[in-house]
């Protein structure tokens, strides 16, 4: 098992040149799967952990999402990157605590988003934002300073499809310290290519959670990381909607057909299981 600043490290080299996908584990089983599957680096999904709890997104107190990000962490050889969402406070000193709390589980990387979860005014003054991502990256320079810091611009997200506000935001948060950039939401390439120009030469994360785009063409975009948030979750939950629906409206089972087979997983997790 690499040591948490071999996985820092190993982490920050992957954001130099190239891009590779980030994909979104919601457990154990999910995280060493992917490991298994060749992925250079891991991120926890917030919404896919929270489904996973019976709660909506945004609903995991933070002492929570702190267990499992260190569960996710402990999991794999794989840096990973904690969907820590808008740092679980309002106000910068608030952030910057937690961030420390988050640093301590291991990870290899973090993202501060500018969403308030408040309908009426769904994104912080871009001041109030930029303070924020300054607390963050003090906590973590404070820590040894390997984290990786991402700073999100939720515009997209929140109903507030502004790419103009969107760049400058994003620029602003590279200023104030964050070493990588990502606007969740983004689907045309005018627009992943504005931001990436925009950012250069800090990298961009894209979201894709819809075929839209491959990976080679977002890397020929300047794309350097691609995550799927709660896409995977989403889809295996899918499969379970599924197969549960007809069982229960039909009494039938054809849902199963594409069940993945227990001898399977069990080679792998018997393998992947730690004493």
């Amino acid at each position: 098992m690499p040591t948490v600043v071999e996985k820092r490290r190993a982490f920050r080299r992957l954001h130099e040149s190239g891009c590779f996908v980030i994909p979104n584990p919601w457990d154990i089983g999910t995280a060493r799967y992917l490991q298994h599957l060749g992925f250079k680096a891991l991120a926890t999904t917030s919404s896919g952990f929270a489904f996973s709890r019976g709660r909506g997104d945004g609903q995991v107190p933070c002492h929570t999402m702190l267990g499992h990000i260190r569960e996710i962490v402990e999991a794999t050889d794989l840096p990973v990157n904690a969907d820590f969402e808008s740092g679980y406070a309002r106000d910068p000193a608030g952030v910057a605590a937690n961030v420390r709390l988050c640093v301590e589980t291991g990870v290899a990387g973090l993202s501060i988003e500018d969403s308030t979860r408040d309908k009426a005014k769904p994104l912080y003054d871009i001041d109030e934002a930029v303070a924020r991502i300054k607390a963050a990256r003090a906590a973590i320079d404070e820590a040894g300073g390997e984290v990786l810091l991402v700073g999100r611009a939720e515009c997209f997200f929140v109903g507030r499809p502004d790419l103009d506000e969107t760049i400058t935001r994003l620029i602003a948060y590279s200023r104030a310290g964050a070493d990588c950039l990502y606007a969740p939401g983004l689907k045309e390439r005018e627009q992943i290519e504005r931001v990436v120009a925009a950012a250069a030469p800090k990298p961009v994360n894209v979201l894709v959670s819809s075929p839209i785009f491959t990976i080679e063409e977002l890397a020929g975009m300047g794309v350097r990381r691609v995550s799927v948030g709660g896409a995977l979750a989403r889809a295996a939950w899918g499969g379970f909607i599924r197969a549960a629906r007809q069982l229960a409206d039909t009494g039938r089972f054809e849902g199963f057909n594409e069940a993945a087979p227990s001898a399977e997983l069990n080679t792998l997790f018997r393998k992947s299981a730690t004493p």
